[in-house]
């Protein structure tokens, strides 16, 4: 049986047969787990879009002491588009590609979130799950990188990898996703297509709501339950790979059997939060196939659990698990897996 881990019971999992390859570990799953509803993906996107009108409905007549819970509704269900939008990336919505890229750019739009550039990141992650230097979802930087920021670089990775790790969604999406001049062919069009998309309808939107609304409104109204949005991309990612007992791999040593299996978390949340974000947090079959619909994860995971519970990681979300993380698993160690900053700079004098 999987233990359910807390941060006062780290655990290693142990090493997966050398011969054992991802396929095989495919192949235990139930055939049904891939199996694509329509039904149930409209479903989703129905609730999604009722809950996320209702929480706008509700801020329009709430007084001022319920606005904070209403934030936090309405971000989580504006969670809950993202997570539609990550079925539509890895295709696993529709079996027609013009629909998961259809639905992928409108459920991403109220999010302001460039689709295409999103996707293709996204799907490195996935190749490359919790390979050192070249994972790009909160691998843990080499100590000799870090000392190539400038002291402004060092300070904001440390804010962003400590007590503001909830900021650091909204880096990411700056930072990265609206930029195809990294790219080339196809992938460069389609993702300067959904940067152009996003940026045309910040400037149609945003003056329009300013004009209607007020700044208030717009704070009210976008802002701040976006920000509840980008608090949860935050913690979802990094819980999903950033615990002190999973390991980064350099490539040399990497196993994508042992990665994509014990080198993600299923973390248990409350479970509003489960319904409203669509399962996403029952992350390890989503890396044993993209191609698992979100409303088949839970199944998929129990059959895990049956054939390969020894290797699975599964956590409790709490605040000491939290805290455990943003303090202790700042820079890659190669023996500890994360040293916390405080350990680095001590090791220096």
């Amino acid at each position: 049986m999987t233990t359910l881990l807390t941060q006062s019971q780290p655990s290693v999992s142990p090493p997966l047969d050398e011969n054992i390859r991802l396929r095989d570990i495919l192949k235990t799953l139930p055939s049904e787990v891939f199996v694509k509803n329509p039904r149930k993906a409209w479903f989703k996107v129905v609730l999604t879009v009722s809950m996320v009108a209702l929480g706008w409905a509700a801020l329009a007549v709430s007084p001022w002491y319920l606005l904070p819970i209403l934030w936090v509704f309405t971000g989580t269900a504006m969670t809950g588009l993202f997570v539609i939008g990550h079925d539509c990336g890895h295709r696993s919505f529709s079996n027609n590609n013009w629909v998961n890229d259809l639905v992928g750019h409108a459920v991403f739009l109220p999010l302001f979130y460039p689709f295409h550039g999103w996707r293709i990141l996204h799907n490195h992650h996935h190749k490359h799950t919790n390979k050192l230097d070249v994972d790009n979802a909160w691998d843990p930087f080499m100590p000799e990188f870090y000392e190539t920021f400038s002291s402004f670089e060092k300070w904001g990775y440390r804010q962003l990898r400590g007590r503001f790790w909830w900021f650091a969604s909204v880096v990411h999406w700056a930072k990265i996703h609206f930029d195809w001049t990294k790219f080339e062919g196809k992938d460069r069009e389609q993702i300067r297509f959904s940067a152009l998309v996003v940026i045309v309808a910040a400037i149609i939107v945003f003056p329009l709501a300013f004009a209607t609304l007020g700044i208030w409104g717009v704070i009210k109204f976008w802002l701040l339950p976006w920000l509840v949005f980008h608090f949860w991309m935050s913690t979802f990612t990094l819980v999903h790979h950033t615990v002190p007992n999973i390991p980064f791999k350099k490539e040399a040593e990497w196993n994508e059997a042992q990665a994509q299996l014990s080198g993600t978390v299923h973390c248990d949340y409350p479970r509003w939060v489960e319904i409203l974000c669509h399962d996403i947090n029952v992350h390890i079959p989503h890396h044993i196939s993209t191609g698992i619909p979100s409303y088949n994860l839970r199944m998929a995971h129990q059959s895990l659990k049956e054939n390969w519970g020894d290797y699975l990681c599964e956590l409790r979300f709490s605040w000491p698990l939290m805290n455990e993380i943003t303090t202790q698993c700042h820079l890659y160690h190669p023996e500890t897996n994360y040293q916390s900053f405080q350990q680095y700079y001590q090791s220096k004098k």
